[in-house]
């Protein structure tokens, strides 16, 4: 029987969580989804289940507010990516406790998220705590893909769900992070947004035993090689000036001083090339980016092709659209190919940082040694959703880590795990903003 009093023990919550293999593609959300709709139900809370796909569920429930403040939403995914051809030291979905951490698939990504939330929202129920505005717990399906089955199919079937709701939490944000001597607790306000696409090619083809120069091969080849070795131009951005901005005022000299040359666009590259093994993670939000992820071309061995595609995996800056990466791939790449877009899915055209301000007092007073800062993602998540209903999504998953536990290196690796003690924090501070928020 479903016991909601698990709440007290957020770290039993989370491998139960784990326990349940929702490795997307396929994803097979509908148990561990029917086990937090049973510890809700047992607690006395309605719960509305929406499916696109029956075993691909979302589940949504609410705690009426006192009126004081608009509803807030907390949304997290419980599906997971997969294991395959990672070795792992204990088996990923046993989620045993070893050594205070809790390893498993989805520790972090986002199972923990996941338990923090529905522990901090049974206390409320639990604990007779009525918060300022309406609770909306919305747990959510298929993350890891389109969002189709989840996010994206709520947004675009059940609107009405999320009426009047102007603020968020979710991944990723609110865990430590270590640099020069201080501790920072980012809180994600904005992300890339992500956009594929499809560069063509053309040439002659003919017979394998006499080979062609400058055919579709080769023209892909040049273009591979381009994107190898040079990069997009560098745009700085507001959400960027104000991450690198306030790292730079709690840190001391030289860093400082680096990072306030990085926030120059003549001086970004040159700075970039000091920073050591931080420089791919602050690249990534200083330009465009495209990854070459898969190549289509030639049907038999002995044919030359005449023509070659590559797909692209394209991450655009906050406020910027598809048409500027194009143009800036042309620039770099000429004019020889035919572009398209396959997707793409805008972000908002600036942040809203209305409740920053709460969830940084969150967490000083949690850890007064802390510093929290605003937070950009290269990545996509739910919140890109939920952005098209007018919804600020922030990061807002607190974590106290080890300073040597690397978070974004152990997100979708083998070996994926948390400290528990970290899920008791952040629990602590997730109930504080829904006692609070407003």
């Amino acid at each position: 029987m479903a016991d909601p009093s698990i709440y007290k023990r957020p770290s039993e919550l989370l491998q139960h969580l784990i326990r349940f293999n929702t490795t997307n593609p396929p994803g097979n959300e509908l148990a561990c989804v029917q086990y937090i709709n049973d510890l809700l139900q047992a607690a006395g809370i309605e719960t509305t289940i929406l499916a696109k796909d029956d075993n691909r569920p979302n589940l949504i429930a609410r705690l009426p507010g006192s009126g004081t403040a608009p509803p807030l939403l907390m949304q997290g995914h419980v599906d997971v990516v997969t294991t395959a051809g990672q070795k792992w030291q204990h088996d990923p979905f046993a989620a045993e406790l070893i050594d205070g951490m809790i390893w498993g698939r989805g520790a972090l990504d986002m199972k923990g998220g996941v338990a923090m939330m529905v522990a901090a929202f049974l206390k409320m129920q639990m604990e007779g705590v009525t918060p300022p505005g309406d609770l909306i717990l919305t747990v959510l399906s298929d993350e890891e893909a389109s969002g189709g089955y989840g996010a994206k199919f709520l947004v675009d079937d059940h609107p009405e769900q999320f009426e009047n709701v102007q603020f968020a939490i979710g991944e990723f944000g609110g865990f430590t992070m270590q640099l020069a001597g201080r501790t920072f607790y980012p809180i994600m306000v904005a992300e890339k947004q992500i956009c594929g696409l499809k560069l063509t090619v053309q040439g002659p083809g003919g017979h394998g035993s006499s080979p062609i120069q400058g055919g579709a091969m080769a023209k892909l080849g040049n273009i591979l090689t381009k994107l190898d070795k040079n990069r997009l131009p560098v745009h700085i951005t507001p959400e960027a000036r104000a991450m690198y901005g306030a790292i730079a005022a709690n840190v001391g000299f030289p860093t400082s001083l680096i990072l306030r040359l990085l926030l120059n666009p003549a001086l970004t590259n040159q700075m970039l090339g000091v920073m050591g093994p931080m420089r791919q993670q602050f690249d990534a939000l200083l330009r465009h980016t495209v990854s070459p992820t898969i190549v289509r071309g030639g049907y038999k061995n002995n044919v030359i092709p005449t023509e070659v595609s590559l797909e692209l995996d394209g991450r655009i800056l906050p406020g910027y659209q598809p048409q500027h990466l194009i143009q800036e791939l042309r620039q770099l790449l000429g004019d020889d190919f035919e572009i398209e877009v396959l997707f793409y899915d805008p972000g908002p055209p600036a942040p809203n940082m209305a409740l920053f301000d709460t969830l940084a007092g969150i967490l000083q007073r949690a850890d007064p040694d802390g510093v929290p800062i605003p937070l950009i993602v290269p990545g996509v998540t739910d919140a890109r959703h939920f952005a098209r209903l007018g919804i600020q999504t922030y990061g807002f998953i607190p974590m106290q880590l080890p300073p040597d536990f690397n978070f974004t290196a152990t997100i979708h690796a083998a070996d994926e795990r948390i400290p528990a003690a970290a899920l008791d924090f952040g629990t602590a501070a997730i109930f504080e903003l829904l006692s609070s928020f407003g």
